[in-house]
């Protein structure tokens, strides 16, 4: 699986050493002189993540990390900066940043701050395809089947769903039946974590 950094430095020596480090594992790397350049690149669907230089000409790494935020481009960064200082860091750290490394940095240190952020990175999509494919599922359902997943989520008995909703109790089972095999659930446990992932439970109190 193709696993991707992004270097943005607008020292060329610096990106090529971080080019050349990336590579010796098996990254693949793309080079950037300014974070600009970077938001016209557009980013592949895999694990990626964001080696990204405090300094910068224009708009600085910690106001283009504020600007990814805004976006809502989630990819992990890295910052790496020749003038750290402890509230930029804080600051950096605060804003979720993985890693703030004051060059000189070694090699490793470098690596394993990128591996940590691919891993992140690799977890948030896996997360977001099975939202996803949930979602998906929950479009198939009418509206009555719907509402039979609120209720049965909050851990209403099949009676209790049907005095809610005015209907017979087999009407209810029917509905159930069909709900639960649409939503692919094997048991109430497995909706209920459906239903978390959508939104659907109402808030107790």
């Amino acid at each position: 699986m193709e696993r991707v950094v992004f270097v943005i430095d607008d020292d060329v020596a610096v990106r090529e050493t971080m080019s050349s480090l990336f590579r010796s594992v098996g990254l693949r790397v793309e080079l950037f002189s300014s974070t600009q350049e970077f938001a016209r690149f557009k980013i592949p669907e895999a694990a990626s993540c964001l080696v990204l230089d405090v300094r910068l000409p224009g708009l600085s790494g910690l106001d283009f990390q504020v600007e990814l935020a805004k976006a809502d481009m989630r990819i992990p960064i890295i910052f790496m900066t020749g003038h750290g200082d402890i509230p930029m860091s804080v600051q950096a750290m605060k804003a979720g940043a993985v890693d703030f490394l004051t060059k000189p940095f070694r090699d490793q240190e470098m690596l394993d701050a990128v591996v940590r952020a691919l891993e992140r990175d690799q977890k948030r999509r896996d997360g977001d395809k099975i939202v996803a494919e949930v979602q998906a599922r929950f479009e198939t359902l009418t509206s009555r089947e719907r509402e039979m997943i609120a209720h049965v989520a909050d851990g209403l008995l099949n009676k209790q769903i049907a005095a809610k909703l005015g209907v017979a109790e087999i009407t209810v089972k029917v509905h159930r039946v069909n709900m639960m095999r649409k939503m692919q659930a094997r048991s109430v446990i497995d909706l209920v974590g459906m239903a978390d992932l959508l939104g659907l439970r109402r808030p107790k109190g």
